[in-house]
């Protein structure tokens, strides 16, 4: 049995940026020889993806699958550093496997998918597989994040991707009426999340903390404009209502016909089929957002080459 303890895995995680569990597997194959088992990680990949991990990778795509029942669905985000990687067939690849895995998958952490086998490619952890193709391709790699609906009972669960995966929509939809019969409308309704970045589904799910902040700022901004405190309870109630419509999914005015709101499109098909339509969850994905991308001056860098051969 190979001799080595958990702070040589430790060691040998923060030296190389490989995972715990592929470190320890190194560390086995070389029986617990650190310098060989640096060498196997580097044969395999990994170390040299782990010299990557510094730079920015605020590219990629999103991506969303929903499973054969429309019962399951995964929306995924894996990065890459320029957007010519992402539209690579490599790395269309890599995030398809990684998002069909996740279908089957129980894990509830990015930590965890990495250390799971992926189920295209038997034996290979999805780790491994990052690591694979960053250094085939590169650029640093990057699972960010995802999020899977899985749905218990009758409706089901649609998605929507625009931009060729620069945004990606999941929302989930409870009904007892005949999934081909509210398909059309569970789509269109991703399509009015991905165009309208609604924070919550109805009225009743906004923070309460965050609608009296939001009633403060809209009075200081009513009293600003030099209105009496008479009028100003109603042009706050007003300017709640205008809040309403662009924070919740059911009171937007819905983007294929302005005229109606997404509770009345929904509560038309569900009159039509005969059975309550219920949106219960969404989760919106936008490739990269939060992510500080780096902007290179290449004035400044061609400057700086100059003077460096000077």
């Amino acid at each position: 049995m190979a001799n080595f303890t958990n702070q040589d895995i430790m060691k040998l995680r923060e030296q190389t940026g490989v995972g715990m569990m592929d470190c320890k597997k190194a560390l086995v194959a070389t029986d617990g020889n650190f310098d060989e088992a640096i060498k196997y990680l580097r044969e395999k990949g990994m170390a040299s993806a782990a010299k990557k991990a510094g730079r920015v990778a605020a590219e990629g795509l999103v991506k969303c699958v929903i499973s054969s029942d429309r019962k399951t669905g995964v929306a995924v985000e894996v990065n890459c550093e320029t957007d010519f990687v992402a539209r690579s067939d490599q790395f269309v690849e890599l995030v398809d496997a990684i998002a069909n895995h996740l279908l089957t998958s129980d894990a509830t952490t990015v930590e965890q998918v990495l250390e799971e086998v992926c189920c295209k490619d038997c034996g290979k952890t999805v780790n491994v597989l990052i690591a694979e193709a960053t250094a085939a391709i590169g650029e640093k790699l990057s699972l960010r994040r995802f999020t899977k609906f899985t749905l218990d009972g009758n409706g089901l669960v649609s998605s929507y991707i625009h931009m060729g995966g620069k945004i990606g929509v999941l929302a989930e939809f409870v009904s007892d009426a005949a999934q081909d019969d509210i398909a059309e409308l569970a789509f269109n309704v991703c399509m009015q999340i991905a165009a309208s970045k609604p924070q919550v589904i109805n009225i009743a799910d906004v923070d309460a903390s965050q609608l009296e902040q939001e009633k403060e700022i809209l009075s200081v901004q009513a009293r600003n404009e030099g209105k009496n405190e008479a009028i100003i309870e109603k042009m706050v109630e007003g300017r709640i209502h205008k809040y309403y419509k662009e924070v919740c999914l059911l009171e937007q005015e819905y983007v294929r016909d302005p005229a109606f709101s997404v509770k009345q499109v929904i509560a038309d098909v569900a009159k039509k089929t005969g059975h309550a339509i219920t949106v219960t969850r969404f989760v919106r994905y936008e490739m990269g957002e939060g992510i500080e991308k780096r902007v290179d001056n290449f004035v400044d860098e061609i400057a700086e080459q100059l003077k460096s051969i000077k």
